[in-house]
Order: structure tokens, then C-alpha cells, then sequence
């Protein structure tokens, strides 16, 4: 089977539909035609049948004169052959012919078109034809006078058979040929024509078929895909605005892939590290609880406790990631609905402050709250805003130093509250950056610098209220800065 391209489709129903309408202006020139000839002829033979009443005694008193009329009548068709001369009483009865035997069909003929074009209406008009049970021609006809009143009428079709058997011979011919060789041409014109104009109006199809064909989302990118083309005021070329709409597609399609890879490859790297860190104090637990099964006998109380309090303190280390995973995978996948509410954003610092009093005192360190009076009431899910002021300062705590401080500032401006938590810890690595936010970094002591999934969970939770935390340049440590709407 053939399968033909859109424009050759195109072309084809062009085609198709151009000689159809050439069919039928073809019918409409002919019959057009037609009609003006019959009323050419009709009008140049408007007083012959006046002229053949005037031009014999064809009836008198007693009737018709039968040699009279065939003279008549014989004569003039032998000047005219085109023509066929008819006598006709008042009543439309033929009277009188000279039509060979056995070629008149009708013993009458309908006088109201025979009334019309005695009262000169528009022409053509046609009469019944007494050579055919049925057709109808143009004619010319006269009342017939006789001794001062009318006897009948003169009736002369202007067609007759002769006529009309040469005329189509001719035409049979002629109009053949020249309907053909016109079919012809127009359809190698027009087939031309349309292949030209088709293939020319679906070359931005062609352009673009090209385009998605040779799209690939493995290798799109947001610098190597080329902007979509602007499209001009008032631009309505569907094709134009088709391409301009794909061009977007692409260059957003190649951006969520890229996104798509980006975040699969720091779901890897998440999965790496967590095994990493739970492989950690799993074997200490595993290794402690090991030595207390096989040493039971021999271990003295403090040696046992000792071990107890190691195995313990490593199975809370375990427990303490398994929940930030948890909390971490239900505000990944939506499993966390906000409850906004208005609160007291100080209040909510020193009840934080209170967790970590111990902590801090314990390692030397300062906590200071820098809060000015007057802060208004902020809007969000407490509980969440909670766990974030959480998360930075055991963040902070975790690498300062002892004898270091940790400082929250609150400043309020523009409809906003912005929160300050800064440290005098290491900082964060120049090369971690980038993606402290966004992938996970080993969790193990040795890497201090490095936020864990504290921050990311920090990240996610202000990203559901609309927000972000920002790191930014400090002298001492690390400085995370963040923002929350006052209330209305």
C-alpha cells in the first residue's frame, strides 16, 4: 500500500476537488451557453412566422390548403433545413407539415408558450417539439388570418432535427476534444500547482516533524536546546504558534529531566551515605552487644555498664535517623499538612532555648537570643517553625566548639520577620555550598562541616510555608537566615 506524504495528500484532494469544480464551471459554461444560443436564435428569427403567414393563402374559407402549405412549407425548408414549419389550428391541432412519415410525434402543441411569446416575454421560451413525444425548443410563431379573423398560427421551430443531429455530431467532436485536452491541462496545472503550494505551506510541519524526531531527552538541556522563537504581535499561523509551543515543550522537558537526573542522582548518593552512617553505629551496637553475649562470665559490673551505656547510646544514634528519614520522606512525598496559625515567634525561641540550655552548658557554649520589642505575631505551622529553630541550633551546637557562641537574631520589616541563627563553628566547606540544601552528605563525625538531614528537612519545611533559608557569608562560622510572614 502506498503511503503518500501529508502535501502529497493535500495535493490529491487539490486535485480531486479542482476537477470537480472544473466539472461543473465546465457544465455551468456549457449550459450557459446553450441558453444564450437559444435566445440568439429565437431573437434573430423574431418575424419569420409572420413573414410565412404573409406570404400565402395557406387557408381560406373552407380550410386548409394542402398544396399551398406543402409547397410552402417544402421550400422553406429547402432555403433553411435548420427550421421545421408547422400549421396549427386555434386550438393547437396540427394541420398542415412537411415531415417525412412516421417522424411527428404529437398531433398538438401547448399554445401558452406559443401566448407568451406573442406578449414579448423574456426570451428564451420554449415550446413543445411535434418531433418528440416530450422535447421542448425554442420556436417563432404568428397568428394566421383568414377573411379578418384568426384561423390559427404559423409555428416554426428554429432547432429542427437536421440541425440539431449536425450540431451534435460537431459537438460530439469538438467539445469532446476540447474538453478533454482542458481536463487534461487543468489537472497537470493544477496537480503542479499543488504540489508546489502544499509542500510549500507544510514546510514548517516538515521543520518540525524534523525537530521532535530528532528530540531526545537524554541529551536536551537547557543551554543546548535553542530558545523557541518569539512569536509576532498578533501572530495567528497555527503552525508558527505549534512550533513556538514545542520549542517550549522541549526546552521545559529537557529542564524537568535534567531535574529529574539531578535529583535521582542525589537520591543515590542519600541512599549511599545512609547506609554508610547506619553501617556505623550498627556495628558498634552489634560489636557491643557480641562482647556482652560472649564475655558475659568474665566482665566485671563497670566493664558490663560501660558496654550497655555504648550499645545504648548507639541504638538512640540509629533511632534519631530513622525518625529524621521518616520525617524527612513524609514532607518529600506530601504526607504533611500545614496548620497556619499566628504565634508569638519569641515565645517559641525560648521554649527552643530551653532544650538545649543543658546541651550548651555542657560544652561551654552561649546561647543568645538578640529580640526587640514589639515583634509581631508571625503565621505558620508551629509546630514545623519549631522543629526548623530546632533543627539549626542542635545544627550549631553539634559544631561549635566548646566555649562558642550560638546567637539568634529576630528582625522585623515589610510585612516580615526575619530569623537569624548564627555560630562560631567551622563554616560550611566552599565546595558543600551549593548543595547543602539539596543532597546529603555523609553523617559521620567525619565530616563536621556538613548539615545532614537536619538542614534538609529545615529546607523542605520552609519550602511548604513558600520560604527559603539562605546561607550567608560570615567571619565566625555559619549564619542561616530565614523569613516568616507577619500576621494580618
Amino acid at each position: 500500500m502506498i503511503r503518500l506524504t501529508l502535501s502529497q495528500r493535500l495535493s490529491a484532494v487539490f486535485f480531486a476537488l479542482l476537477l470537480v469544480c472544473g466539472g461543473a464551471l465546465l457544465w455551468i459554461q456549457m449550459r450557459s451557453t446553450a441558453v444564450h444560443e437559444q435566445e440568439t436564435v429565437q431573437r434573430l428569427s423574431r418575424g419569420l412566422a409572420e413573414h410565412i403567414a404573409r406570404s400565402g393563402e395557406l387557408m381560406d374559407g373552407r380550410g386548409m390548403r394542402n398544396g399551398e402549405v406543402r409547397a410552402l412549407f417544402g421550400k422553406l425548408m429547402a432555403v433553411n433545413p435548420s427550421v421545421e414549419v408547422y400549421l396549427l389550428d386555434d386550438q393547437g391541432r396540427i394541420l398542415g407539415h412537411d415531415a417525412p412519415e412516421g417522424h411527428l410525434k404529437r398531433a398538438q402543441v401547448d399554445l401558452a408558450p406559443v401566448q407568451a411569446l406573442l406578449r414579448d416575454e423574456p426570451l428564451p421560451i420554449l415550446g413543445d417539439d411535434p418531433r418528440s413525444a416530450t422535447g421542448r425548443k425554442v420556436f417563432n410563431a404568428a397568428p394566421l388570418w383568414v377573411q379578418g379573423r384568426q384561423a390559427g398560427y404559423i409555428y416554426v421551430v428554429l432547432v429542427g432535427e437536421q440541425r440539431e443531429a449536425l450540431a451534435a455530431n460537431i459537438a460530439a467532436n469538438s467539445t469532446l476534444r476540447t474538453t478533454l485536452w482542458s481536463l487534461a491541462i487543468v489537472a497537470v496545472v493544477g496537480l503542479l500547482a499543488g504540489l508546489v503550494a502544499f509542500r510549500w505551506v507544510t514546510r514548517p510541519l516538515r521543520q518540525l516533524t524534523r525537530r521532535i524526531q530528532s528530540f531526545d531527552v537524554d541529551t536536551a538541556t537547557p543551554d543546548a536546546a535553542p530558545p523557541p522563537a518569539p512569536l509576532r504581535a498578533g501572530e495567528r499561523d497555527e503552525l508558527a504558534i505549534l512550533q513556538h509551543s514545542f520549542g517550549h515543550m522541549a526546552q521545559r522537558l529537557g529542564e524537568q529531566w535534567q531535574q529529574l537526573r539531578q535529583q535521582d542522582l542525589q537520591r543515590r548518593e542519600l541512599v549511599a551515605n545512609i547506609s554508610h552512617d547506619l553501617r556505623t553505629p550498627l556495628s558498634s551496637l552489634h560489636g557491643y552487644l557480641e562482647t556482652l553475649a560472649l564475655k558475659d562470665a568474665t566482665l566485671s559490673a563497670d566493664e558490663r555498664q560501660r558496654y550497655l551505656a555504648i550499645a545504648l547510646s548507639q541504638s538512640h544514634k540509629v533511632g534519631r535517623l530513622a525518625q529524621a528519614l521518616f520525617e524527612l520522606a513524609r514532607l518529600e512525598h506530601g504526607g504533611v499538612v500545614l496548620d497556619r496559625q499566628a504565634f508569638s515567634l519569641p515565645d517559641l525561641i525560648q521554649d527552643v532555648f530551653q532544650k538545649f540550655e543543658l546541651a550548651a552548658e555542657s560544652r561551654r557554649q552561649s546561647l543568645s537570643a538578640d529580640i526587640p520589642p514589639g515583634v509581631p505575631p508571625v503565621v505558620g505551622d508551629l509546630a514545623l517553625i519549631e522543629r526548623v529553630l530546632t533543627n539549626l541550633l542542635d545544627n550549631a551546637i553539634r559544631h561549635t566548639p566548646e566555649g562558642g557562641r550560638i546567637a539568634v537574631t529576630v528582625r522585623a520589616a515589610g510585612g516580615e520577620v526575619q530569623i537569624s541563627v548564627a555560630d562560631t563553628g567551622p563554616g560550611i566547606a566552599p565546595e558543600r555550598r551549593d548543595t547543602l540544601f539539596t543532597a546529603m552528605p555523609a553523617l559521620s563525625s567525619q565530616r563536621p562541616d556538613s548539615g545532614g538531614l537536619g538542614l534538609l528537612i529545615v529546607h523542605r519545611i520552609l519550602q511548604l510555608h513558600g520560604r527559603e533559608i539562605r546561607l550567608l557569608e560570615s567571619r565566625d562560622g555559619a549564619l542561616f537566615v530565614f523569613s516568616l510572614p507577619t500576621a494580618r
